[in-house]
């Protein structure tokens, strides 16, 4: 196994490539979301409890629509914090099909991509001026993917959180795992 960085591993063996991303944050980046879910989550309470207090009416009803909003950023937030704090992103190359994978604590669903249909294989060109750019880079969201190819004429992404020096050192792993496996695939 080969270390890229303290958050990458890169692991080559006879017909099988897998790559490791850990998302780890700095312990002040971490201590900011944790204090962010955490405020929020007392404010969802706090609301929660002045709705049991509240006579029925329209108050209430602007009141239960706004807690729809307050659950879905409340779920999309501890996922966030989950995923920075247990997380992995796991890509595995075998057998002719790319398999990538969000994990937490463990559990997420694979995605199996055939290396036939992959074209276009490189890393993300977004401007990074860009509020996009910014938005997606940052470290309270599960984004920041740094690669993507085409499969089947739909954009994918991957790669979240590497560096601009991660990113282009996986990627020549990557294209060469690639290549390999479409030789064996039309081997077959």
């Amino acid at each position: 196994m080969e270390f890229l960085s303290e958050r990458v591993s890169l692991d080559k063996r006879e017909g099988v490539t897998s790559v490791v991303i850990s998302p780890r944050l700095s312990r002040g980046n971490e201590a900011l979301l944790l204090a962010w879910v955490l405020a929020w989550t007392c404010c969802g309470a706090y609301v929660i409890y002045a709705l049991f207090q509240m006579a029925p009416g329209q108050e209430r009803s602007f009141t239960l629509a706004f807690m729809a909003f307050w659950t879905y950023f409340e779920v999309r937030m501890v996922r966030v914090l989950l995923w920075r704090t247990k997380g992995f992103e796991k890509w595995r190359l075998k057998d002719g099909t790319l398999t990538i994978k969000d994990e937490i604590l463990g559990y997420g669903r694979a995605n199996d991509y055939f290396v036939e249909n992959i074209q276009k294989l490189g890393l993300i060109d977004m401007d990074r001026t860009s509020w996009k750019w910014q938005l997606n880079d940052s470290f309270w969201v599960m984004g920041g993917e740094r690669l993507g190819f085409e499969h089947l004429g739909k954009k994918i992404v991957f790669g979240k959180g590497l560096t601009d020096e991660e990113a282009k050192r996986v990627l020549v792993t990557l294209q060469e795992a690639l290549k390999k496996a479409r030789k064996q695939a039309v081997a077959q």
